[in-house]
Order: structure tokens, then sequence, then C-alpha cells
């Protein structure tokens, strides 16, 4: 017998599992777009224990005769596809026909259906992808599974589950994207025997999102490019949080994940979100079935665009257009210059070997900032993916931005004017002088944000915030090792409204968040009272601190927390220290350079931007031509 053989149904189904179901949320996810491609009004979603235990879907669509109920517990058995064509202009949920016989395989599946018209229904049963057990039964038109003991047969699988909690919030994520997707649906969610949620069939998008969104202002958002149609319902900058848990995305009608295009509606809002802050709200994105593909991945999360370029750049122009008019945003410059300069840890400025040495951060991701090349000194090569002349997306050329350079005909006069400033050595000798910051002489601050010192081998500059941040998150992390993080307990409590997964992470690292100074307690599934603060972040706002936290742990997956505390630190730093903006007195200035010779930090904040910059006197003399 040859070393190479063919795998057996069972396991192949399992392994085909491993992609599809990832947890009970996953079949949720599963088994409502199977509904909806169904034909189905009313959805309703039964979990106990969290999914672990019962994940029950109910519907009532056009149902299933016998024989097509069995043969839909076959891989790769579908309704929706019938030719390689139908795969490049997908209209529906469920395609890949890999659904039902992955979950079978790996639970306890009971199916009920009936098909409209039809005067009996069947039932089949099927247990860890054995073969089915078929027989007849009375049920209502339209379709129920029940999957019991999920990964009763792999329990390595079963292990990685997180908390009741958790699970519960997943599930209830799921649901509110499929309702996002169809406000013309009722679907319900019930847990443990009791009806949590219940999303009403209304007339629109904007009115599902207005439901959805309890207690947020959101301004509705209609915009038109070439082929694209935005809809979006967003609110204030004033409410963005760290990470994209608040924003919901959908690409003709399917909830969908995607970093870059979160970033294009977040970079919508111009300068006032600073970078790794998104928007909460809704955005809706329809275009042509052949303008995306979305047989990316088995969960179907994942979308890909023939011309991605031109679709962020239109979604981030034609939102801004009308955000500005709600929200009384500044003008948009060029959303997409990620090719940005390298800002300095302790620089010299215009030294040509240092520019040729410059770092270019390209942002974004799935190829987006790979369209840019790093220029070179004398000039940036026309970037022709960035510019096309003719497209479906008729849009302006990007303004120039003073963040990073951008090609235009008017590059070929000469130079690029950017000034690259680059990175010093990560040896400089200035952080092997100890009490550096204390021998600085203050003398004066600069719009509010920078601290303009003199030293006695040239002139500093200190980013006010990253240098008090970078203060603040020393003093928090050493006062976390030593379990002696101080809490402000406020006089009212303040209730802070967020999505059920981040009270659900909230309640899972109970013990962790209290070690940090924060004191939160769930009232109900949407929302958390805040009973403390830690009383070195006397500036910020409870409200705020609490919807980063959720957002710092869940974006840390299934890290555990210690590996995750510093970026939660760095974020409780954020809201605690002096901001761009603030009035600083001589006094204050003094107390923070003498906290800065305490700190070991290598001149950054700990979210790794710069805290000082040195022009030596040499380097000044040379400039003004002495």
């Amino acid at each position: 017998m040859g070393r190479i053989q063919k795998l057996s149904d069972e396991l192949a189904n399992q392994i085909a599992a491993g992609e599809v179901v990832e947890r009970p949320a996953s079949i949720v996810k599963e088994l409502v777009e199977n509904a909806l491609d169904a034909n189905a009004t009313r959805v309703a979603v039964d979990v106990e224990q969290g999914g672990t235990l019962l994940v029950r879907v109910t519907d009532d669509g056009d149902g299933m005769t016998a024989d097509d109920a069995i043969l839909a517990l076959e891989r790769h058995a579908t309704s929706k596809i019938r030719t390689l064509e139908d795969l490049f202009r997908l209209g529906t949920f469920g395609f890949r026909g890999e659904a039902l016989p992955s979950i079978a395989s790996v639970s306890r599946l009971l199916l009920r259906t009936r098909a409209r018209g039809a005067s009996e229904g069947c039932e089949v049963q099927i247990a860890g992808g054995k073969p089915p057990v078929v027989r007849p039964a009375g049920c209502a038109t339209g379709t129920s599974i029940e999957v019991r003991e999920l990964f009763f047969n792999v329990p390595a699988r079963r292990k990685f589950l997180k908390a009741t909690g958790t699970e519960s919030a997943h599930v209830g994520d799921v649901l509110l994207g499929a309702a996002l997707a169809r406000p013309d649906v009722t679907f319900t969610l019930s847990r443990d025997g009791r009806t949590v949620r219940e999303y009403l069939r209304v007339g629109s998008r904007a009115e599902r999102a207005r439901v959805a969104s309890a207690g947020e202002t959101l301004a509705h958002v209609i915009a038109e490019r070439g082929p694209l149609r935005i809809e979006a319902m967003l609110a204030a900058p004033e409410r963005a949080r760290a990470g994209s848990t608040g924003l919901a995305l959908l690409v003709n009608g399917r909830p969908v994940r995607d970093r870059v295009l979160a970033r294009a509606v977040a970079n919508a809002y111009g300068s006032v979100l600073e970078g790794g802050r998104y928007p909460v709200g809704v955005v809706w994105v329809d275009l042509p079935a052949e303008l995306v593909d979305i047989n990316v991945h088995p969960q179907k999360a994942e979308v890909r665009f023939t011309d991605a370029r031109q679709i962020f750049d239109g979604i981030t122009r034609e939102l801004h257009g009308a955000l500005a008019r709600a929200f009384g945003l500044p003008e948009l410059t060029n959303p997409f210059a990620h090719v940005r300069p390298a800002a300095p840890t302790l620089a010299a400025v215009g030294d040509p070997a240092a520019a040729a040495r410059a770092i270019v951060a390209a942002g974004g991701s799935g190829g987006l900032g790979a369209r840019f090349q790093p220029p070179t000194p004398s000039r940036p090569d026309p970037p022709s993916a960035l510019l096309p002349e003719t497209n479906l997306f008729t849009s302006a050329r990007p303004a120039p931005d003073a963040r990073g350079p951008v090609w235009s005909p008017s590059s070929d006069a000469g130079p690029s004017p950017v000034q690259y400033i680059a990175e010093s050595p990560p040896s400089s000798p200035l952080f092997n002088r100890p009490g550096l910051y204390g021998t600085l002489r203050f003398v004066g601050q600069v719009r509010a944000t920078f601290l303009l010192c003199e030293g006695d081998d040239g002139v500093y500059v200190l980013d006010q915030h990253a240098a008090a941040e970078r203060v603040t998150f020393d003093r928090l992390r050493r006062a976390f090792g030593s379990r002696t993080i101080a809490t402000q307990r406020l006089l009212v409590p303040e209730v802070v409204e967020l999505p059920p997964s981040d009270v659900a992470i909230l309640e899972e690292h109970a013990d962790e968040v209290s070690r940090l100074g924060v004191e939160v307690r769930a009232v109900g599934d949407g929302a958390v009272a805040v009973h403390g603060v830690p009383a070195i972040l006397a500036r910020a706002e409870p409200a705020r601190v609490v919807r980063d936290l959720a957002s710092e742990l869940s974006r840390a997956g299934g890290r555990a927390f210690g590996s995750a505390v510093d970026l939660v630190l760095a974020t409780m730093a954020c809201h605690g220290s002096i901001r761009a903006g603030d009035a600083i007195s001589p006094e204050e200035v003094r107390a923070l350079l003498t906290a800065l010779d305490e700190v070991d930090f290598a001149g950054h904040c700990p979210h790794g931007r710069p805290v000082v910059m040195r022009l030596g006197w040499t380097e000044l003399e040379r400039r003004v031509g002495r």
C-alpha cells in the first residue's frame, strides 16, 4: 500500500469543519445565512450555555423536500450555484455547500423541514458525521436545525471555547450583522430560554441602525460614485474608539471584516481622528457583484475588490463630503498619503546622508500600502496605480498633503519639497547620559503642543502629550506590577453603553480589570456601570477609558491578558495624560522633565511615537548661515 491515501469522508468533513466551525457563533452565522437565502421573513435563534450545549435556528422560509434535506448534508451540495459563471456573480450568502456537513461532523444535528405547499415535513438526524436517519415529521413550513453538544467528538477543539458569556456575545454580534444586512427580516435571540434581543422588521437600513445602536446619535449619509453606492450611519468623531469594534461594515449586504476598508471610513473624518481610532456606526457598500470577490475564505467574512484603490478612495471622499456638513469637519487633504516622513527620536535634521536613510511608513494592508514605493531623495516616481487616467470610478487626483509625498506633474520640475527626518541610531549616546532632561532649560510652549527647551548641545523640542503619556505609562506599569494601582471611586457611577461582546470581555477579565484600578459592573447585555477609575488618570473620561479598555482586550484575541497588558496600560495612559492643546505652566514642565529622567524609554511614548527631537547648535548655525 502506498504512503498517500485518500481521506475518508468523515475525516474530510472534520477538516472542513475546522475552517467553517470555529465556535457556536460560526454555526449561527451559517444557519442564519441559509435561512435568508431561503427567503425567510422571520428567523429565531435559541442558544443554551453560549451555544456549546444547543444552537437552534428556526425560519419560515421555503423549506426543503426530504430528498433535498438529505442531499444538503452532503459535501459540496448546494442550490445556490450551477455553473462557473455563477461563482463570479454571487447574490446569496451560502454557495460552497460546506456548512451543514461540516457542522454535522462535529455535533449532534437534527434537521426538521417542510417545503412550501407540501402536506408533511421530514426529520433528518445525524451525529458526528455518521449516516443520517430520516423519518417523516409534522412541522410548519420552513426549516429548524438543532445543533447539540458542539465538538462532543473533538474534545481538543472544545477546550478552546471561551466562557459562556463570551460565546453568547459572539452569537449576538452575528445576529446583529444579519439584522443590519436585512432590515426587512425579523430576528429574535433567546439565551437559556429568555428572549434577550428582538429586531423587528423595519422599512430602511437607517432605521435598523438606529434601533441596533440605541444611545448613539448617528448621521445618515448616502453617496454615489460611478457604480459604487455608499450608505452610512456614523457617530460624531468624539465617540470614536480604539480599534474598529464599534464599526460595522457590510459589502453587498454581507457583514465583513476588513481593516483597510475600516481605515478608509476613519480617513473620511480627516485629521480630527487620531491614528488607531475608528468611528462608531454602520457603513453599507453596494457595487456590482463582478467587482467584488467573496470567495476568499470559507467563513466568507473577507472580500477582495477588483479596483480596491478607487473604491477606498471613493468611500473616503464621498463620506467626507457628507460628514463635513454633519459634524463641521476640516477640509480633507490626501486621505491615502500613507508614505510619511519618519519622525525623529533624537534626530539630525537636513542631513543628506540621513535623508537617504529615511524611514517610510506604508499604511494599510492587502496590497493597498504596497502601491506606494519609497521615493528617492531627488524625485519620487509617479505611482501609476494610484492615479489612473480613466477608470470606473471618476475621481479627482488626490490633493497634496504635508504628511507625505504625493506625485504630481509639477514633481518633474525638481526635487520633492517634502523634508525627510531620519531616525537616529538606537545607540544614540544621549540616552546614556543620566539626568539629560533635568539639564534642559524650558524656553516656551509652541502651539500648545510642543515644549521648546535649551540644552548644552542644542535645542530640544518635546511633544508634551507623548512625554506625559510615557511618564504615566511607566507609573501605571510599575503600580500594576506591584498591585498598588489606587482607585478613585466615582460619587455617582457612570453608565457606559457597549456592544455585548465588549461587556462579556470585561466580565471575563474582571479580576485583571480590577487590578488596573477600574471598577465596572455589567448592567444588562449592552452596558456597564463604572464605579471607579485609576486615581492617576484624573484627566480621563471614565466612559472613554472603559470603551478603549474593552477594545484593547478584544484585540488581544486569544492571547493571555498578561501579553496584552502593556497595550491596555498604554491606552489608559494616553487618556490620563496632558494632551495637545492643553496649556502647561513652567512648574508643570519642570516636573515633567524631572519625571522623564526616571523613565527608561529610549525616546518613545508607549505607542511608538517620538518624545523629543534635537537640533544641534552646529546644524542651527549652518542653517542660518553663521
